[in-house]
């Protein structure tokens, strides 16, 4: 069976998630609510709901994603049992009436063959109330290269449209970085563990982006720079091999450039730079990246 994780915190779109839950064609899941010790109460709107779909209700009395949103996830998947695939709900999120039933029908497809399932999504602006066009993918792809096309604003990617399995989750774990903002992007690249990416294009499943969530907040951004920061760290010294030369220079430099918009490169980062440079770059590109250091050493401060 499929459990479905919801972190609650918000109230203002959480009725529409939970209608998509009702709505579905195949009710072969469970939903487990985690309450982040919320101020608004939801279990009038919850009411309305039971004998729709099977779920339990559990209220944390600490809130926690205020800390960490990678831990408040984490302790909601322990609220589920044996289930053996995941699937984490934003609370303004909702998905498309089918997306289970087509889990199920594509099962047997992708069985034993990936970590990772996805769905096709489209974006909810709430403060403009446009829906974006449909983004698909390929049915089968690396994670690596899924995440190559996000990086190049060719594709959009979040928590909600996947479902993964529990035994890689378990393997892996969510990696904490600053608001969880490069958490699902490095859950993909671990979770999928070598495999490819699996992709029911037929489903789909809808990411509001609003003022009221993270992604759509405007006064977290030094916060974002500092876990993209982090993320691309872990992506040269664990991902970069998989890339061919053009793109490993458009990685290491967007690393280099995010430090740069906060401070001067420390010298172990130069050095950091300077050995994947020789290791996968060519002459011409190494020759620009000396000079680049040679000049932020001696530049007069």
């Amino acid at each position: 069976m499929l459990a479905i994780i919801i972190p609650y915190y918000k109230l203002s779109f959480f009725e529409e998630t939970l209608v998509s839950l009702a709505n579905q064609t195949d009710k072969r899941f469970k939903v487990y609510i985690g309450d982040d010790a919320s101020p608004e109460n939801p279990l009038e709107t919850l009411k309305e709901f039971q004998g729709k779909f099977e779920y339990v209700y559990h209220r944390f009395e600490e809130n926690l994603g205020s800390r960490s949103l990678v831990k408040q996830w984490e302790r909601c998947i322990d609220l589920s049992k044996d289930e053996k695939w995941l699937m984490i709900l934003g609370d303004d999120d909702f998905i498309g009436d089918t997306v289970v039933e087509l889990w199920y029908k594509n099962f047997d497809l992708f069985y034993k063959k990936t970590n990772v399932v996805r769905f096709a999504s489209k974006m909810i602006v709430q403060e403009t109330n446009k829906i974006t066009d449909t983004f698909f993918h390929p049915v089968w792809e690396m994670s690596t290269e899924s995440y190559y096309r996000k990086f190049r604003h060719l594709t959009r990617s979040s928590l909600s449209e996947y479902i993964f399995s529990r035994e890689s989750f378990i393997k892996f774990g969510f990696h904490d970085y600053p608001l969880a903002w490069n958490s699902d992007d490095r859950a993909w690249l671990d979770f999928s563990d070598n495999k490819p990416i699996y992709t029911i294009n037929e489903g789909l499943v809808y990411f509001r982006l609003s003022a009221l969530n993270i992604s759509g907040k405007q006064d977290n951004v030094n916060v974002k720079s500092l876990s993209v920061i982090s993320f691309y760290s872990f992506l040269i010294l664990n991902k970069l091999k998989f890339y061919t030369p053009k793109q490993q220079e458009k990685i290491i430099r967007f690393y280099e450039n995010e430090i740069s918009k906060q401070r001067k490169l420390k010298l172990s980062e130069w050095l950091f730079l300077s050995y994947f440079y020789m290791k996968y770059l060519d002459f011409y590109s190494i020759k620009k990246f000396i000079k680049r250091f040679f000049k932020s050493i001696f530049k007069k401060k």
